[in-house]
């Protein structure tokens, strides 16, 4: 494209000639490109801000007509990107040249078409995403341009590209501002949110900015309950509920939990869980729990693709989470009362009641050829586990809720659950791990307490429990010479 064909664009002459002068070049487009590469070096962003090339930069934008000066606005959003990556006198012209407005307009002509351009949405997002690290000023700029509307304009674009930088500059105006994140999440501003994480659920995400998003906003803050019944169904909104239906959960309402799942996992040392977060958690999976009523075995981990399942799986996954982290943290650490809560609304007794109804480990199965199997589980009755894992998070479950928790250990021993747990210390070809976390859970349940070594030394004596069971532990029984009666020791 030559300069005379850029008559019909209305370029100004003189920001033609400054940015052809500042790039030696003859043409726009390749004053553009070589503009860009001086840009990728911070000496040359300081060189052309020293030049003041960025208000000729902004008024080429703003002279470029939505979509047949699409290549040449792709160029000059790429170079207005560059020019502001962390060059504090570019970010500051930038605002002065009131650069935000203008990008917005950019952003909303190029999002008004039945198939928005995600290319130059994603650059225009990338702009403001540079300009908001400038601090607490830029960030207010672009919160009051483009909150509410805008960012739920661009929120509904589908597309990874515009996901990512939507999502940076959302978390970049909200950071240090609880006030900001009660707006975003507040009645009517909360679809915002719901917009992203159905957009992510559709088409994943490339960058951590969503999850850094939602950890803030449902791990660090209260928003957690409301935003999954956004995403549910129009006749499911209370969580609490524990009715049972096929449709209760939708597919994002899965998802949302993955994420939040993959989110505390990873973040375990650092976040406290808050206990309405925690008892929010627990409601969906006693809601979930019905489908166990309903399905086959399942051929394959989470994620199920079945929305009910990966629902009931990824809640569970952060309770076990939850409970993890006495374990992870210790004693020296306030971490707040969430698990506490939990188990004084009933935690054990559900999970107990879980696991006692499931069909037994395949090693116990195969003992068992008919009839009816041991602690009263009947084989014919029994439920199979709805995914590959799912006897293996509950034991899980309860192995990180009886460390160092001597009222959780008497509980399972009141409720008949040792010689149940002892069941699970064998291999499972359905349930990768379950092994480990059976002994790691036998092992908690009994450290420190005398009483429910007792038990499991009668039951060893009773034949009810294998020799090698006890041993996996690392323990034995043996007869006290003095008083005749067994105990269990460890083996040294």
């Amino acid at each position: 494209m030559d300069n005379t064909a850029l008559q019909e664009f209305f370029v100004p002459e003189d920001v033609l000639q400054i940015l052809l002068s500042a790039s030696n070049s003859s043409t726009l487009i390749d004053s553009l490109e070589t503009l860009i590469q001086v840009c990728r070096a911070a000496d040359g962003r300081a060189d052309l801000a020293s030049k003041s090339i960025l208000p000729s930069v902004v008024q080429l934008i703003q002279s470029l007509p939505y979509p047949s000066g699409r290549h040449l606005l792709t160029l000059s959003l790429k170079l207005l990107r560059n020019l502001c990556a962390g060059e504090v006198s570019n970010q500051k012209s930038f605002l002065e040249q009131s650069g935000v407005a203008i990008i917005s307009n950019v952003l909303n002509s190029a999002n008004i078409s039945l198939e928005p351009d995600s290319g130059v949405i994603r650059m225009g997002l990338q702009v403001l995403a540079n300009v908001s690290l400038a601090g607490e000023r830029h960030q207010h700029a672009i919160w009051q341009q483009l909150f509410p509307k805008e960012f739920l304009a661009v929120a509904r674009v589908q597309s990874r590209e515009t996901c990512d930088p939507l999502c940076m500059v959302i978390f970049a105006c909200c950071d240090g501002s609880p006030e900001l994140f009660e707006k975003l999440c507040g009645d009517g501003a909360i679809t915002i949110m719901k917009e992203i994480v159905r957009t992510t659920a559709a088409v994943g995400f490339g960058e951590d900015w969503v999850k850094l998003l939602l950890s803030r906003i449902c791990l660090e803050g209260p928003y957690f309950s409301s935003l999954f019944s956004n995403l549910g169904f129009a006749t499911s909104e209370n969580v609490e509920d524990t009715e049972f239906r096929e449709d209760l959960f939708s597919s994002e309402q899965a998802f949302f939990l993955r994420i939040i799942s993959d989110i505390l996992n990873e973040r375990l040392r650092e976040i406290t869980v808050p206990r309405d977060f925690a008892l929010c958690v627990f409601g969906i999976f006693k809601k979930s729990v019905g489908a166990l009523n309903c399905v086959t075995r399942g051929q394959s981990g989470l994620p199920t693709g079945t929305s009910m399942i990966d629902v009931l799986g990824y809640s569970l996954a952060i309770l076990r989470d939850v409970c993890a982290q006495k374990t992870l943290r210790g004693f020296q650490e306030d971490l707040g009362d969430a698990v506490d809560v939990l188990l004084s609304h009933g935690l054990i007794e559900l999970i107990l009641c879980l696991l006692r109804d499931l069909e037994p480990p395949a090693i116990i199965r195969k003992a068992i050829k008919q009839g009816e199997g041991q602690d009263g589980t009947n084989s014919g009755s029994s439920k199979p586990c709805p995914y590959k894992g799912f006897r293996r998070d509950i034991v899980a479950v309860i192995g990180n809720c009886t460390y160092q928790r001597k009222p959780v250990q008497d509980e399972i021993r009141q409720r008949d659950g040792i010689l149940l747990l002892l069941q699970q210390c064998g291999l499972d070809e359905d349930n990768p791990f379950l092994k480990e976390w059976g002994i790691w859970c036998v092992r908690n349940l009994l450290e420190g307490n005398e009483d429910n070594k007792r038990v499991v030394t009668e039951l060893e004596l009773q034949g009810s429990v294998d020799a090698p069971e006890i041993a996996g532990l690392g323990l034995r029984v043996e007869v006290n010479p003095e008083t005749g009666r067994p105990k269990l020791v460890n083996v040294s």
